[in-house]
């Protein structure tokens, strides 16, 4: 591809080499109905292009039927990019006032989704109770609560599900006392950020939007926003941006936060990570500032918003930062970089984010070409996503976006 080649022509052309969905592995059936590599997270390309009026309900019905060839999953693993809650999602991007289409099978997922959310919620409280600390998949977007409940916020605001999930991720705040040493964070995991095992007095806390605290961060603060609240709300706000506060660095490029802590630097109250690491949506200092932002904006803040709009607008200047991008897609790559900008743009109080937004979507088009992966979250589906984002300059008509919780 070109650099004069437009956003708008290389959407058209993302779209096209994703014109037929490909069946998920014979050992993975289950693929299907995932959003970062599958085909539920596909059709969000082609749900979007149908409702803006670029693609065909015809194209985007083609990967909502491989999305759901097989059974929906709604067991306990299940979360916002895998099985029921996934597929609830996709139905729901697609289903418009004036063409109900979908409705009735969004309807009967519902009903599990909102099962689901009980049951997690049960489970994480009794894991509060024991005094043993979380794992990713108890709260993150991907698979926890946070992710769950991002589903409910479009779908069921008031219900009792979103409310629990809220009543959760207040309760995730409160300190977890850690035997004689004193406390550590509510969301500490007790794993490594790889997921591999940790002794007992090992583990980490995480900063990421992925699969740490901001992931959290944003659900309160997109929830206060839309006046759904529960008890403690924004005392949990609050606390937990007094953590990223107490943990911001501040270097020649503009402030960063670390990836995660051990023990150890939780103890001396210095991160082992000596600078920024990649700017991304998923781990960056992008996707924390947009929390951030969007907590500031919760909150009626205007010092604590101007905080998070600097840090961003900082980061995606940086010619050293920008330098460590290496993929084009949404979760770590420049399509993700690109949609939480233009986001929190629309929100900014100073221009300074809006000035950004044409050297990212020059970046971004310079960077994009069609490749082997057709998923959302890496692959061909969230770049073409960005893409459109870029090409048009207006929110999205389907809201595919509130699966990274930066709308």
């Amino acid at each position: 591809m070109t650099t004069t080649t437009s956003p708008a022509l290389l959407a058209d052309a993302f779209a096209h080499h994703l014109a037929h969905p490909t069946p998920p592995p014979d050992n993975q059936p289950w693929e299907a109905q995932g959003l970062a590599t599958g085909a539920a997270g596909t059709a969000l390309l082609h749900i979007e292009r149908a409702r803006t009026g670029h693609g065909t309900w015809q194209q985007a019905h083609r990967w909502i039927k491989a999305a759901v060839a097989t059974g929906i999953s709604a067991s306990d693993t299940s979360g916002l990019y895998l099985g029921a809650p996934a597929v609830a999602f996709m139905l729901d991007c697609a289903v418009t006032p004036d063409a109900p289409r979908y409705q009735n099978g969004l309807s009967a997922i519902d009903r599990h989704v909102t099962e689901l959310a009980h049951r997690r919620a049960d489970a994480a409280r009794a894991r509060i109770h024991s005094g043993r600390p979380a794992r990713f998949h108890e709260y993150d977007i991907f698979y926890g609560l946070t992710g769950i409940g991002a589903y409910l916020l479009r779908r069921s605001p008031s219900g009792s599900a979103m409310e629990r999930v809220l009543a959760y991720l207040v309760r995730l705040t409160v300190p977890l006392r850690h035997g004689d040493q004193g406390f550590l964070p509510g969301w500490w995991a007790d794993h490594q950020p790889d997921l591999t095992p940790s002794s007992v007095l090992a583990g980490h806390a995480n900063f990421g939007t992925a699969h740490g605290i901001c992931g959290p961060l944003l659900l309160l603060a997109r929830s206060l926003r839309h006046g759904v609240t529960v008890d403690g709300h924004e005392d949990a706000l609050d606390a937990i941006l007094h953590w990223l506060d107490t943990w911001r660095q501040d270097g020649p490029a503009g402030p960063w936060w670390p990836e995660h802590l051990h023990l150890g630097e939780l103890r001396t109250g210095r991160p082992a990570q000596r600078g920024p690491a990649r700017p991304s949506w998923c781990y960056g200092t992008p996707g924390i500032a947009r929390a951030g932002q969007l907590a500031a904006l919760a909150r009626r803040d205007p010092a604590c918003q101007h905080q998070y709009e600097t840090a961003m607008a900082r980061c995606v200047t940086d010619p050293g930062q920008l330098s460590t991008i290496v993929d084009t897609g949404l979760c770590h790559g420049w399509a993700g970089i690109y949609q939480t900008a233009w986001r929190a743009a629309r929100d900014a109080a100073t221009p300074a984010l809006a000035d950004v937004l044409p050297g990212l979507a020059d970046a971004l088009t310079r960077h994009a070409h069609p490749g082997p992966d057709p998923g959302l979250l890496q692959g061909d589906a969230g770049t073409a996503l960005a893409l459109t984002t870029a090409a048009h300059a207006t929110a999205p008509t389907s809201g595919w976006d509130a699966c990274l919780l930066i709308d």
